[in-house]
């Protein structure tokens, strides 16, 4: 199976990644893109919703909830994001003040709950690991957001540099050590022309894949360990969203190679 697509920027909503259309069963992706004017209204039906501002700014209409010009980003390495909540039987409409890109996420959920507007000051900034697997993280919706199964962040990988080494994953049920939690991620890079690669693997080897990602190329992560490195010459973004049970993040690194963090 390919565990990679590109998106093809396209003014409107851009589904991306579908339950029983892609590998994930739980987890949806997909990009608005507008225009000063161009509205776009999605239904949530029995999903909840978070919205990434990457760039750009759009009024926001949830019922008779009213946010205008949300975002203010000049691209995604302009410091943390605004974000926007969506609970299910909801309609919620946006409607750009200028060119804008948001990254749309969403999972079934049997929950009632609350729309939510997240300041670029909630953003949970840190920095993890150490050169050459250093990079920014931004901790955007987790449990002390109004979502009850999505965890979102961005992270921020320096030239060269590695992220999520060694390889890991969520995939088991084992609490509080690692959670069943499937995944996105969405890149894109400080130079048009910039690009790195991806691989996720199985250790029984049913699965075993490279990708050579650059901008606006997203992976799935249905399984197994991953892990990410960039070009050097080539700062990279990635928007990496999860769905599961318990929010935050519980994983485990390969075993043959975690004992480059005991050093």
């Amino acid at each position: 199976m390919n565990y990679k697509k590109t998106y093809t920027p396209a003014t409107g909503y851009t589904k991306l990644c579908e339950i029983d259309k892609c590998s994930c069963k739980r987890l949806e992706f997909g990009m608005i893109d507008l225009n000063t004017g161009d509205t776009v209204a999605i239904d949530t039906q029995r999903k909840e919703y978070v919205f990434i501002f990457l760039y750009g700014h759009a009024d926001v209409a949830v019922g008779s909830t009213k946010w205008e010009a949300v975002g203010g980003r000049m691209d995604v390495f302009d410091g943390p994001c605004h974000s926007v909540y969506v609970p299910r039987n909801t309609t919620v409409t946006f409607t750009g003040c200028d060119r804008v890109r948001i990254g749309v996420i969403d999972t079934p959920t049997d929950k009632d709950s609350q729309p939510e507007l997240r300041k670029p000051e909630q953003v949970k900034v840190l920095s993890l690991g150490e050169t050459p697997w250093k990079r920014d993280c931004h901790i955007i919706i987790d449990g002390d957001s109004n979502a009850d199964y999505l965890t979102v962040g961005e992270s921020f990988v320096e030239p060269g540099n590695w992220a999520g080494y060694p390889g890991h994953k969520h995939d088991v049920d084992d609490m509080p050590r690692e959670s069943v939690a499937e995944e996105i991620y969405y890149f894109l890079f400080d130079k048009e022309q910039g690009f790195g690669f991806q691989s996720l693997y199985t250790r029984d080897g049913e699965i075993d894949e490279t990708y050579r990602v650059k901008n606006n190329d997203l992976t799935e992560f249905p399984k197994g360990y991953h892990l990410t490195q960039t070009a050097p010459g080539y700062k990279m973004y990635i928007l990496w969203l999860m769905a599961g049970d318990e929010q935050g993040i519980h994983r485990t690194n390969d075993p043959d190679h975690d004992w480059i963090l005991q050093k």
